[in-house]
């Protein structure tokens, strides 16, 4: 396929995924919103003002960057995995595999569909923020650049699980029993700073820490790790995490009956 035929490949299965979620956006856009509302209404109005300041900053505004990076990791990550996953269930992914699409444009058609879903709950949980507190952006090149890693990371560790999962109950294990601890304990709620030193030494292993930690910067100016260290971190994940999911489909490991 020539450069224009392989654009119009990748901005089909791109627009394909787009009008996926935003078809049905009663399933994919409103509850992440409610349920957001709610942990603001919790935690910002009640039990926030109980709190009093965490890192010099009231306990809504703490919270904040960490809600919305939890949104975009979540949503990033349940787009492509369930999308790709009816895709191999109804056997049509072995149509896109014969194909002369290469397989990075589908892919890279997947991941960016995820990605725009992570990016567009970001959006909305962002300016629901607004009706709490008053959000500020210290650093905007570091927040732009955390969050869209961040939503290109889990969207590729979505496409990994899509293709591993042998029924539709596989592709909730992974969010249920790992990603959902691993952001809660990742510092959106608390800072390490207030954990016993073993315990700190313990979070400094959870990568979502380091992501959340480094979105905190970018909008409030504060963080318990190193950022620099954070974004490479984030960039080789995403490298890796790239190559095998093209190295799967190449392969058609688990795809092709």
């Amino acid at each position: 396929m020539n450069p224009q035929e392989q654009w119009v490949a990748f901005t089909t299965i791109v627009v394909k995924e787009v009008r996926r979620f935003t078809r049905i956006w009663l399933q994919t856009l409103l509850p992440p919103a409610i349920t957001i509302v709610l942990y603001f209404v919790i935690f910002g109005t009640l039990i926030g003002p109980r709190i009093g300041k965490m890192s010099g900053f009231s306990y809504i505004e703490f919270v904040v960057p960490g809600l919305i990076m939890m949104s975009v990791i979540t949503n990033s990550y349940s787009n492509v995995v369930s999308s790709f996953f009816g895709t191999k269930f109804q056997r049509s992914v072995e149509e896109l595999l014969v194909s002369p699409v290469p397989n990075y444009i589908i892919l890279l058609g997947y991941v960016v569909g995820g990605v725009a879903r992570g990016l567009m709950i970001g959006l909305i949980v962002t300016l629901l923020s607004l009706f709490f507190t008053d959000l500020q952006v210290s650093h905007v090149p570091v927040t732009v650049g955390i969050v869209f890693l961040t939503a290109v990371l889990f969207a590729l560790a979505g496409f990994i699980n899509a293709v591993f999962a042998n029924s539709f109950d596989d592709i909730s294990i992974i969010p249920t029993f790992v990603l959902t601890p691993l952001t809660y304990l990742g510092g959106v709620f608390y800072s390490i700073d207030m954990l016993p030193e073993f315990w700190q030494g313990v979070s400094l292993v959870n990568p979502i820490l380091y992501m959340v930690n480094t979105f905190r910067y970018g909008l409030l100016g504060v963080t318990d790790i190193n950022v620099a260290w954070a974004f490479a971190m984030v960039t080789g994940f995403c490298v890796l995490l790239f190559v095998f999911s093209l190295y799967l489909l190449d392969h058609g490991k688990k795809l092709r009956s």
